[in-house]
């Protein structure tokens, strides 16, 4: 089976049992809040909630999910996997370095297993030693990666320290654009997928966000070059979450993820434009976007060539527990 490039069929999710906004990564994501009304207990279960889905959103849409389970209590983001986790079609994995040290932990041993059993992973590069440098990458929270043309895009930020992405596009072999962003209040934003998705065929990109009116030219005219209709989201739409999609290969061909507050933020213009040639999938997140994250966050794609000759007869959905803390890093 020939493995879609940009959107992957398959997807890695953690289902969490102790969720909470993350107090130690509220110094510079403008994206979180606070629960208000509902015990921790509360939120945490309708954090789990919501999971379980968006696992069931996805399935139905023919996307294989790889659902493990977190029951600690000292891993309050653990819901977004995508962030120290990345994989490749030439059968690499990545790991990467974590910014806040209570996510350190959120790599997982029995994930890296799964993908080594299931799909073919010739190398796992392990980045996450940087951490004792003080250098961050977040993987695709930090980069979205253009798979087909190898390019990085990266909104500067504590999570994309330019020495640790130059580490990652020499190792794998990507173009790294990196650029300035702003919000009204003249903070940076921080991870890039809060800001843009890249598909197919279509791009979401705050636009407005990006600092300055050269860097916005260069986004703008890189992705037009690889063929991408470049949607404009305003601030607000990126406060909505709507940059914060994946486009990911279902049953009846692409669909594009991304929270029912982000799809209901898009203008019928917008909406025409993806659905030419992707279907959208909104699922409702509002628990876990308190934390400063949406349905792209929650979301690993597994671009790995499958070691079976049919993977869809046997989705895993449902069925991986997981160790509280599996050691992956030094």
């Amino acid at each position: 089976m020939a493995v879609p490039v940009q959107a992957p069929g398959a997807v890695v999710l953690i289902r969490p049992h102790r969720f909470r906004p993350n107090e130690l990564t509220r110094v510079d994501n403008a994206f979180q809040s606070l629960p208000t009304g509902p015990d921790p207990a509360a939120v945490a279960a309708q954090a789990r909630d919501e999971v379980t889905r968006l696992a069931e959103a996805l399935e139905s849409a023919g996307v294989v999910v790889h659902l493990f389970e977190d029951h600690a209590h000292d891993r309050p983001d653990s819901v977004f996997p995508n962030n120290w986790l990345s994989t490749h079609p030439d059968g690499r994995v990545a790991l990467y370095p974590m910014f806040a040290v209570n996510r350190r932990s959120e790599r997982r041993a029995d994930v890296v297993q799964l993908l080594q059993e299931r799909y073919r992973v010739d190398q796992v590069v392990d980045f996450s030693s940087m951490e004792r440098d003080g250098l961050f990458l977040e993987s695709t929270g930090a980069m979205v990666l253009d798979h087909q043309e190898r390019i990085a895009y990266v909104s500067r930020s504590h999570r994309a320290h330019p020495e640790a992405l130059e580490r990652f596009c020499a190792t794998f072999g990507y173009e790294a654009v990196l650029f300035d962003t702003a919000d009204a209040e003249g903070r940076a934003v921080y991870h890039t997928n809060v800001l843009m998705t890249v598909g197919s065929a279509v791009a979401l990109v705050g636009l407005g966000l990006i600092s300055t009116a050269a860097d916005r030219a260069r986004v703008t005219d890189r992705l037009a070059a690889t063929g991408r209709d470049v949607v404009d989201l305003s601030e607000h739409q990126v406060r909505q979450f709507a940059g914060n999609a994946i486009e990911l290969t279902g049953r009846d061909g692409p669909v594009l993820a991304l929270s029912a507050r982000a799809a209901a933020s898009l203008t019928a213009d917008q909406r025409r434009r993806i659905e030419a040639t992707t279907r959208l999938l909104p699922v409702a997140v509002p628990t876990i976007e308190l934390a400063g994250g949406s349905v792209r966050c929650m979301i690993a794609g597994v671009h790995l060539p499958p070691r079976t000759a049919d993977l869809r007869r046997t989705p895993l959905f449902g069925a991986l527990p997981g160790p509280a803390r599996v050691p992956v890093a030094p």
